[in-house]
């Protein structure tokens, strides 16, 4: 038999995160609830209710270990100096750049990550990034905002 523990402080977070969902559950069975094409004011507590319970499962479940098992590791330092800062980055030049060039530069930044990845391929995954978030947002979806900025020559 294996030697099993439980980590308690995650087994509370997830039972808190599953009497929250039921909360917001038991709160949505009053309202309207509608349908996904017509929402009524009791949808979104409902959808947020089992989105809620199912983290907090999920989180006991992770918080049950086997003794035997390895421990997590190391952080991962450079994925963390270049994922966190990428979409801080994004949000303090859209404005100024415009959506092509934020999107292509957080793109990259964030490519950088992984040591695996080369100079070229992390062009490549910014350009086809860049194209396909424009071709949704701004052409797809017609949200409006600046696909070049002021900041820019052109």
């Amino acid at each position: 038999m294996k030697n099993i523990t439980i980590d308690w402080t995650d087994a509370l977070a997830g039972i808190l995160f599953i009497l929250f969902g039921l909360l917001f559950g038991v709160q949505s069975l009053g309202l309207e609830i509608g349908t996904a094409f017509r929402m009524g004011p009791g949808y979104f507590p409902l959808v947020l209710s089992g989105i809620l319970i199912l983290l907090g499962l999920a989180i006991i479940a992770s918080a049950i270990h086997d003794r035997g098992s390895e421990a997590i590791g190391t952080l991962a330092w450079r994925g963390a100096f270049f994922i966190l800062p990428a979409p801080i980055f994004f949000g303090l030049t859209v404005r100024g750049l415009g959506f092509v060039p934020a999107i292509f530069l957080t793109t990259l930044i964030a490519a950088l990550a992984s040591f695996k990845m080369r100079p070229h391929s992390a062009l490549l995954l910014a350009a086809a990034v860049t194209v396909f978030a424009t071709l949704v947002f701004s052409y797809g979806l017609g949200l409006p905002f600046r696909r070049f900025g002021p900041w820019l020559p052109f």
